[in-house]
């Protein structure tokens, strides 16, 4: 039988599946075809994500400070796993998910150490070094996932990170423009040298040939990634397969719409329209 909340609990989850519906957007479409408990149980986990990112991208307070809130909110979650301490309306809730479904504390703080290797402007040398941080801040969350649906058999491990890796790339192409104007430049340093695009022309968002081959080059690379990531398919339960599918239709959706734009992610932001979401939730629903 499954334990009741705690009101404490109860109202934690309340407030991270209004943060979940206020700012998940794709994340949310994902969770619709789910029944309920699994459902809240997803919303928690992205409060738990989105609550580590702000932290992380406060540009109200300074460098320092952001570095001392990440290291407070690890000491914080440390302290709610050992049921030391709930102060952040997150936590109870968080804390029964990690119980519940037996979820490996350590991927929890690896998402923190991701967000706290965007503090400073990043460049990534090789794409080794960026699939390492793409495991931080995505891979170690698709693993908190396949925990929440539900999973058989140790060969769901690699596809579950591919996964994250796959729906990282696809923002981190989404997003180049903005991340750039940031001081974030993602695309391994190798492969701009490869395509002959100085980073200086993706600071000033120059969109050319070299870019779109750039870009194509990449949009392949990520396509490699969630056709790894349909082998999770066989290892899940039949409600992980039906957010696994949605969730795939919608960043491949996003994939294909940088493509049919020509990659042009410099003057528009890439995203799907509310009908499409409600349409893909339904597919995943009924199984399609």
């Amino acid at each position: 039988m499954t334990e009741e909340p705690t009101p404490a609990q109860r109202r934690s989850r309340d407030w991270c599946c209004e943060l979940t519906k206020r700012t998940g957007r794709n994340f949310y479409f994902s969770f619709v075809a789910l029944p309920r408990n699994l459902r809240r149980d997803m919303c928690v986990l992205y409060a738990f994500m989105r609550t580590t990112d702000d932290i992380g991208d406060d540009e109200a307070v300074g460098l320092d400070a952001r570095r001392d809130n990440l290291a407070n909110w690890k000491q914080e979650l440390a302290a709610a796993l050992r049921d030391e301490s709930d102060r952040h309306p997150c936590l109870p809730a968080l804390k029964s998910l990690v119980d519940r479904h037996r979820i490996p504390e350590q991927y929890l703080f690896d998402v923190i150490d991701g967000v706290e290797m965007d503090l400073t402007p990043r460049r990534f040398s090789t794409f080794d070094e960026l699939r390492e941080y793409c495991y931080k801040v995505a891979g170690a969350v698709g693993l908190c996932c396949i925990h929440i649906w539900g999973y058989a058999g140790e060969g769901a491990i690699a596809p579950a990170i591919d996964c994250g890796t796959a729906f990282q790339l696809t923002n981190i192409l989404r997003d180049l423009g903005e991340d750039a104007a940031r001081g974030r430049v993602y695309l391994p340093q190798d492969e701009l040298i490869r395509f002959g695009y100085a980073e200086d022309e993706l600071l000033r968002q120059t969109d050319n040939d070299r870019f779109r081959s750039l870009m194509a080059f990449q949009v392949g690379r990520a396509r490699e990634y969630y056709a790894s990531a349909e082998a999770l398919f066989g290892f899940l339960s039949r409600d992980g397969r039906r957010i696994l599918r949605a969730m795939l239709s919608i960043y491949r959706g996003l994939l294909d719409k940088i493509e049919a734009a020509n990659y042009d992610v410099f003057s528009q932001r890439i995203s799907l329209s509310l009908v499409r979401k409600w349409w893909i939730a339904a597919r995943s629903f009924f199984g399609r």
